[in-house]
């Protein structure tokens, strides 16, 4: 007897799989996404696309593009629209929770050890080493993505042109996503069927009709708004009526809910915003401690924008009263998570049907294949910037007329980073261990190196 999970379709194809499955699947994806959006998406297109072959390249890109427009953690919407691929909205929950959920545990309890000991310096022995397993994972997807993407001269111009901007010049990239999809609507326009439709995969994944989809109908759009809607807001409610509105929870929560409206850009491009508010405007931390917190996410996994839990475990810790601190700091740092990731399901489960029905239109494909090659440049350029930090200890930024790259303290390069960063790649190119595996073997390195140093 075969399990449905494991079933052959076909030769190079893979059956679809069990809910229980892809769930232990996502539990895994989330306790494994280290080292920012990079990161993230490199490690679902390995598990996804090459080694799961559950959904096939043209379809993990057109969902990435869509969520590149969106407000919010880029890679936690991937991770929610995948999932409502493959088991509809139940399986999108479940995607984008445990995407969450395992850096949300960890950044709450090292917000509490923060905020009662004020010491977290022995975080960074435990994951110095999967920093260096993360930077090469990311080359990896570098690599994978941009050979099946950039399949056209125009789509390889995109790409270098989108990372010059976002990496020496600095252009938002909000600005860069809308300029490569205008040209790729232009091109498409005056040239139809040239470089509009995005590069196979190579390998067979499920077919388009074994994937979710649903009505694009009113009543089904209006009732998305009004679930969700409702869980955005029953929070913020109901505190409100137990403390007031001027009470830090409300306060907490109408900040950051207004945050996951215009986050657009991804996490990098609202923390100095969201430091500068909390720092000098509210006055919740202090500029250390945030940097602090931001230390602390980065070696956390899930979404680098989980930082913001931390600042609101922070607010209520010494905002809070009537309640004991550190309850009321997990109280704050849950609902700071709850009004930044609940609107992420609200865009996902309702613009994906239109967005899938879409699909076979040529201009839209046009303008979401420039967008894939742009995105190809802008994870290049944080391929590079994960890169500089994690094997330089200081990093500065070089000021050449309007540009303004970053440019790392040559004498500060560590060479343990370095080696570490070999060994993964090693690991992953030479004799191609996989994720799991490479990062175990890096981590434990990790923390020979630091007892050692």
């Amino acid at each position: 007897m075969v399990s449905a999970s494991t079933v052959e379709t076909g030769p190079g194809e893979t059956s679809h799989p069990s809910f229980a499955e892809a769930t232990r699947v996502w539990a895994t994806i989330g306790l494994l996404s280290f080292g920012g959006p990079a990161g993230q998406i490199a490690l679902m297109h390995r598990i996804l696309v090459d080694e799961r072959r559950w959904i096939s390249e043209p379809r993990f890109l057109h969902a990435l593009n869509f969520c590149m427009l969106l407000p919010g953690p880029e890679a936690q919407q991937l991770a929610t629209y995948v999932g409502w691929l493959l088991h509809g909205t139940r399986g999108g929950v479940v995607a984008g929770t445990l995407f969450v959920l395992p850096g949300l545990a960890v950044i709450l309890g090292l917000s509490t050890l923060y905020a009662v000991y004020q010491d977290t310096g022995w975080l960074e022995g435990i994951f110095f080493g999967l920093k260096a397993a993360v930077l090469a994972i990311v080359i990896d997807a570098v690599i994978r993505i941009g050979r099946r993407a950039l399949k056209s001269r125009f789509a390889g111009i995109l790409a270098a042109i989108a990372f010059v901007a976002i990496f020496v010049f600095g252009v938002p990239f909000p600005v860069i996503v809308i300029l490569a999809g205008l040209a790729g609507y232009l091109r498409a326009r005056m040239a139809p069927g040239e470089g509009t439709a995005v590069a196979e995969g190579e390998s067979k994944a499920l077919e388009p009709d074994r994937l979710h989809s649903s009505e694009t109908t009113r009543s089904g759009a209006i009732r998305v708004i009004a679930t969700w809607g409702a869980l955005w807001a029953a929070p913020i409610v109901g505190f409100a009526l137990l403390g007031g509105w001027e009470s830090i929870y409300p306060r907490l929560a109408l900040f950051f809910s207004w945050l996951a409206v215009v986050t657009f850009g991804g996490a990098y491009a609202v923390l100095a915003y969201v430091a500068d508010a909390a720092v000098s405007s509210f006055g919740w931390l202090s500029a250390g401690e945030m940097l602090d917190g931001l230390a602390m996410a980065e070696t956390t996994p899930g979404p680098l924008i989980i930082v913001l839990s931390y600042v609101g475990y922070m607010a209520a810790f010494r905002g809070a009263t009537g309640l004991d601190p550190v309850a009321a700091g997990l109280i704050g740092g849950l609902l700071t998570a709850w009004v930044t990731f609940v609107p992420c399901f609200l865009w996902i489960f309702l613009g994906a049907p239109y967005v899938e029905k879409l699909r076979g239109n040529l201009r839209l494909s046009g303008a979401l294949s420039a967008i894939t090659a742009a995105v190809v440049g802008v994870i290049l350029n944080l391929a590079l910037w994960l890169g500089l930090h994690v094997l330089f200890r200081e990093v500065g930024v070089l000021e050449i007329g309007l540009a303004r790259p970053a440019w790392p303290v040559w004498g500060s390069v560590d060479p343990w980073a370095v080696g570490l960063m070999v060994v993964a790649i090693v690991a992953l190119f030479r004799f191609r261990l996989g994720v799991i595996p490479t990062l175990a073997i890096c981590a434990g390195l990790g923390l020979l190196v630091r007892f050692l140093a």
